[in-house]
């Protein structure tokens, strides 16, 4: 459709009052019907003004994703730890909101400016265009800066998220929240830079076979599984956990909450996945939206019925964690391809995904790695599985790169995430003690008056 074409709906409107008005109004209103026209925006301002809506949409969508772990994890651990949960989960996304800002974006994202090429980014502050673009020559064919920030940020935020929950009942607050600034400040954006940044995972020379991770199966969701399972191994499990050779299960304060976070998780996935399109200046890009919208629905809705039937058939009756778990888990399953697929596939990648926390879960306690709302099977094994399954739906992607990609950054977050965790623990102490866990955290941490029922598990 040519530019002349294309009028608002208030700009159509006054172009024809101006026509019928010619008889009368002579000249002029011709004149005035043509600066109507003329001041319909160019197709590429067009482009970028949908673009970088989407953006804001989608990001406020995955911002909405931090109410999601934050009542998972509420309704997941004990009542004597859920005011911890909460301040984490508040202070977390705050830090990462600061250290995206301090260092984060411009590391990730460096542009030609990177300090390592291919490998490390560019140390500076982010910094956003002036007030209504003015005396600038902006890039209409993308997005603003603002909008592109903003979503890109709620993705490091949502890594810090799946540590909370792996490390909860037993970890200092501070220690964590000093993780978070390493985890969202440096380790997250140094190897998202790889992929998304153009780095050394990004299509590099012609010819050369791309590592794929559509919105980050890998790239957020394993990389916060692996900084958590680091953590799990050097904290240890919670108190009486695994006792006289047995798993001791350790009900959660409230069902209802940490189901209502799994639907939470489940609507801000539509814009984890569906923002990642990154354009929306085309029927097609719209076209496209939407069908990822539609992929990761039935993948989610794929992992909680294979959950569901699989924990009736293994434990005689349906398990609701574990459903839950296979929801999320089937969302980041279709997370690294969610556009490719058939929603007959889409349906049993996410499917997968619920076969994967029912076996998992348990394999954890048989290793006596105490993962309290199982961010590990959900956010590690089923991202790795979900980076590998894109090779079935998507005719450019190689299994070798896939794999080659999981290793490299499972390497990299797993060895500088335990070195993190070793220091701290030498430093200044990750656990608190025993008599404090007894307790439970919101006493010994937040000095909350003891309840006393906080004794019994």
């Amino acid at each position: 459709m040519s530019n002349r074409m294309k009028f608002t709906g208030a700009g159509l409107l006054s172009a024809l009052v101006a026509i019928v008005a010619l008889p009368a109004l002579g000249q002029e209103a011709v004149q005035a019907a043509a600066e109507v026209v003329d001041d319909t925006p160019p197709v590429t301002e067009i482009g970028y003004i949908f673009t970088t809506f989407m953006f804001l949409v989608t990001g406020f969508l995955v911002m909405w994703m931090a109410a999601g772990f934050t009542m998972l994890e509420a309704g997941l651990v004990r009542q004597k730890n859920v005011t911890m949960q909460l301040m984490k989960n508040v202070a977390l996304f705050s830090i990462a909101a600061l250290m995206y800002y301090v260092i984060g974006y411009n590391l990730m994202y460096p542009g030609d400016g990177w300090t390592m090429d291919g490998v490390i980014g560019a140390f500076s502050m982010a910094s956003l265009e002036p007030v209504g673009l003015a005396d600038t020559e902006t890039d209409l064919t993308y997005a603003s800066v603002g909008s592109d920030f903003f979503f890109q940020l709620m993705f490091c935020a949502t890594t810090a998220s799946i540590v909370s929950g792996t490390l909860a009942e037993r970890i200092k607050l501070w220690p964590f929240l000093i993780f978070t600034v390493v985890l969202t400040g440096l380790i997250y954006p140094i190897q998202a830079s790889w992929k998304w940044g153009g780095g050394f995972l990004a299509p590099g020379e012609e010819g050369v076979t791309d590592f794929l991770d559509f919105a980050g199966s890998t790239v957020v969701h394993s990389v916060g599984g692996w900084a958590a399972l680091a953590g799990a191994l050097i904290l240890g499990p919670r108190l009486g956990k695994y006792k006289d050779g047995r798993v001791h299960p350790f009900p959660g304060s409230n069902l209802p909450l940490a189901t209502l976070g799994t639907f939470i998780l489940w609507l801000g996935w539509f814009g984890f996945n569906g923002g990642s399109q990154l354009y929306m200046d085309t029927a097609g890009n719209v076209a496209d939206i939407s069908r990822i919208f539609a992929n990761t629905n039935t993948a989610a809705a794929g992992g909680a019925i294979t959950a569901m039937i699989l924990t009736t058939l293994v434990f005689k009756k349906p398990d609701l964690t574990m459903v839950l778990n296979g929801a999320l888990a089937g969302l980041v399953s279709i997370t690294a391809e969610p556009l490719t697929p058939s929603l007959g596939a889409a349906t049993l990648i996410g499917a997968v995904g619920g076969v994967i926390v029912v076996f998992a879960v348990p394999f954890l306690d048989k290793l006596k790695i105490d993962d309290v709302v199982g961010a590990i099977p959900v956010h590690l094994c089923a991202g790795i599985w979900g980076t590998i399954a894109v090779v079935f739906t998507n005719e450019d992607a190689s299994l070798f790169v896939q794999i080659k990609s999981i290793v490299i950054v499972g390497l990299f977050v797993f060895i500088v995430s335990a070195v993190v965790w070793f220091i701290l623990k030498a430093v200044m102490g990750i656990r608190v003690s025993e008599e404090e866990e007894i307790n439970g955290l919101d006493m010994a941490e937040l000095g909350m008056e003891a309840y006393p029922e906080f004794s019994k598990g």
